[in-house]
């Protein structure tokens, strides 16, 4: 459910879009993301660093958007919130001694540090690749490929990255047993 409800303003952005066009979608995205930041603060009292992140890099992007009426700003939004992950993965890594992933995952799984240090770096080249592939496809394709791609292609390879991550750390887990 959780995955659902992160998706939750991604979701709406591909109905709208295809209801509506990418500016009603950009507008019913900002306002998705501001509810479910407001839910989430309302539900646990506490918001997450990138989901404030998110919030603030939707409202920039889509309201650039809209004031300008220029479809390109908002196509840049998923690149610079991946952009952001990645840069902040390793700075806290490198500067703060923080593992992103560790600090996600340690309950479920346990590992060498020098395995964690390769799977949060890991992640950080894919989320820098991913938003190198969403510039190349929101600005070589049309925008309806873009956004079937926003919401399936990079929830398909985030997928396929996942699956591979787990086949190749299945030799690194330790057993609690």
């Amino acid at each position: 459910m959780k995955f659902l409800f992160d998706l939750f303003p991604v979701i709406l952005f591909f109905i709208v879009f295809k209801i509506s066009g990418i500016y009603a979608a950009t507008a019913v995205a900002m306002i998705a993301t501001v509810l479910q930041i407001a839910w989430v603060k309302f539900k646990h009292g506490k918001v997450d660093n990138m989901l404030i992140a998110s919030g603030v890099i939707i409202i920039v992007f889509g309201g650039a958007t809209l004031f300008l009426h220029d479809e390109n700003f908002i196509k840049w939004k998923p690149t610079i919130l991946y952009w952001v992950f990645a840069i902040a993965m390793v700075v806290s890594q490198f500067f703060f001694g923080k593992n992103a992933m560790r600090g996600l995952m340690e309950k479920q799984i346990t590992m060498a540090d020098s395995v964690w240090s390769k799977l949060n770096l890991a992640w950080a080249l894919f989320f820098t690749l991913l938003g190198f592939l969403n510039l190349y496809i929101a600005f070589h394709f049309p925008t309806d490929i873009w956004v079937d791609f926003k919401l399936f292609g990079t929830m398909g390879l985030m997928f396929l990255f996942i699956i591979g991550q787990t086949l190749v750390l299945n030799k690194y887990m330790e057993s609690n047993e």
